[in-house]
């Protein structure tokens, strides 16, 4: 029985050695992870910044934020130079955006085109990411405190 063992084990490596040899990390569709990797693209060579953190966002789950903080650090990239030197977002709730306008003339203004801006907002940042928005003038000054303020209802000949 030793000997069946034996002279089958010879069959096998005589056969081995007539059949000729195949290259390891050729182009056979194998990927060599050891050595140098050659002329062509290997995942350890060195990466795109933007490439890396790009993935690392989307693995995280982060474009959402990446989109809405893209609306106020790019608002002028999002809505023209023109919109934006007169207006600017204050906040992005629920895919509610507050836009604060310079006077109340470009607010009416800004509530005509908010058909447009919103098409351009989602052409930049992404769909769904701004689905409304509420557009108001100026703050206007609050005269409940201050060095002058009365108690009560104040003057009547002033405002009324």
């Amino acid at each position: 029985m030793a000997r069946a063992v034996l002279d089958a084990a010879l069959a096998k490596r005589r056969a081995a050695a007539q059949q000729p040899r195949r290259r390891t990390g050729g182009k056979g569709g194998e990927k060599r992870l050891r050595g140098y990797s050659g002329p062509g693209p290997d995942p350890r060579d060195p990466q795109l910044f933007g490439a890396v953190l790009e993935r690392l966002m989307k693995a995280r789950g982060w474009e959402r934020p990446k989109a809405e903080a893209t609306v106020f650090g790019a608002w002028e990239k999002v809505v023209g130079p023109d919109i934006a030197a007169h207006s600017r977002p204050v906040k992005l709730d629920g895919g509610v955006l507050t836009v604060e306008a310079e006077s109340t003339a470009w607010a009416t203004q800004l509530r005509m085109l908010t058909g447009r801006l919103l098409r351009q907002i989602a052409g930049e940042v992404g769909h769904n990411v701004v689905t409304r928005m509420n557009i108001h003038g100026p703050a206007a000054p609050s005269w409940n405190r201050g060095p002058r303020r009365v108690q009560g209802r104040g003057p009547r000949d002033t405002y009324g």
